[in-house]
């Protein structure tokens, strides 16, 4: 089943088209990477996929709505049930614990405080950070900050999950433990996942590789 489509989307910013008639599906539960040099314009996909930026040119669908139709309402909506996103500098609220982290996105949805909890809970133990529940951002390092930002994306059981250079500022070996649990998880959840990265490693917990270049999408086999 088709998930995510765009269609002959372009993007440009002043007098420089960053994408050109590019077109993306993908489908529910599939894992698809973005690879490309940086500047080839896979963030600014990434961007258009979620909803946060408008197309020029052509449409993105999510789940057969338009998402440059949808109003600022309604994409806030989609974005707290629908899309769960992990960034390259984690962007977890310093005032708030990991598990406090973790629970926010439900807690935004009205779900009772015990069931945030408890979803919270089960998934920093998935992520192996059972023990570190009530530590603050500042007290975890790059890898488990950012295994938080995977638990948290993941909180509200979106069908789409869009990752942005998830493992960018990590040293390999976290970088290698994310990427395992963004597969696990990501399946075990029946997310979708679109990544952008300039890695070949990262790329290959996928089903696909989507490989960019100059604003288009590279012909020839994934």
């Amino acid at each position: 089943m088709v998930l995510l489509e765009a269609r002959g989307v372009g993007r440009r910013y002043d007098d420089r088209w960053v994408l050109q008639d590019l077109t993306l599906t993908v489908e529910a539960g599939e894992r698809v990477a973005l690879l490309g040099p940086s500047g080839c314009g896979k963030t600014t996909l990434l961007n258009l996929l979620g909803g946060l930026d408008r197309p020029e040119t052509g449409e993105v669908r999510f789940r057969g709505e338009v998402l440059s139709a949808a109003t600022p309402a309604r994409l806030a909506q989609l974005r707290r049930e629908a899309l769960g996103t992990v960034f390259q500098f984690f962007h977890l609220i310093p005032t708030l614990t990991a598990r406090e982290n973790v629970e926010l996105p439900l807690q935004l949805l009205g779900r009772p405080r015990f069931e945030a909890r408890a979803r919270a809970e089960h998934l920093l133990a998935a992520v192996g950070l059972r023990e570190r529940a009530q530590a603050w951002p500042r007290e975890l390092s790059g890898g488990e900050m950012q295994r938080v930002a995977v638990a948290r994306a993941l909180a509200a059981r979106p069908a789409l999950l869009l990752a942005d250079e998830p493992t960018g500022n990590l040293d390999s070996a976290s970088g290698a433990r994310v990427l395992d649990l963004l597969a696990d998880l990501s399946a075990q959840e029946g997310a979708a996942l679109v990544m952008v990265t300039h890695s070949e490693a990262a790329a290959a917990i996928c089903h696909r590789v989507v490989r960019m270049q100059d604003g288009r999408i590279l012909p020839g086999p994934a």
